[in-house]
């Protein structure tokens, strides 16, 4: 005949077993270290302690990260949030006879399509001939 008992396991006062069977002597079995020295219960997750130091051991790391990151972008050009240590470059030209604004937007901006520059110079002098000698700059 079958028996059923309710035991309550020792080392965890919350765990407990149901025991089906017949009432058979106790068997030793091997238990786990940190059960034995009754540090922990079985099949419980780990321990306070243990989820403090993961805690730590995490931060660590992602600080580790952010900071390996950013010495990355110091060493790849720096950062985008630094202000620019350079002014825009101010090109002159001094108009020479038979200059137009067409070969002074060329001088003033090379290697740019010239017609934006002969716009806006011809919209700032409205109309005003190109005098030879007079100096005209340019910010791009």
């Amino acid at each position: 005949m079958a028996a059923v008992t309710i035991t309550t396991d020792r080392t965890c006062p919350r765990r407990r077993r149901a025991i089906t069977g017949p009432r058979t002597e106790p068997t030793l079995r091997p238990v786990h270290p940190a059960v034995a020295a009754g540090r922990a219960c079985p099949g419980r997750g780990a321990g306070r302690s243990t989820y403090l130091r993961r805690r730590i051991a995490t931060v660590v790391l992602v600080l580790a990260a952010v900071l390996a990151t950013a010495q990355a972008g110091v060493a790849l050009g720096g950062s985008p949030h630094e202000a620019p240590g350079r002014a825009p470059a101010v090109a002159e030209v001094v108009v020479e006879p038979g200059d137009s604004l067409w070969s002074v937007a060329e001088r003033l901006a090379p290697g740019e399509d010239p017609r934006p520059v002969v716009d806006a110079l011809s919209e700032v002098r409205r109309g005003a001939p190109l005098l030879p000698g007079e100096t005209v700059r340019w910010g791009g």
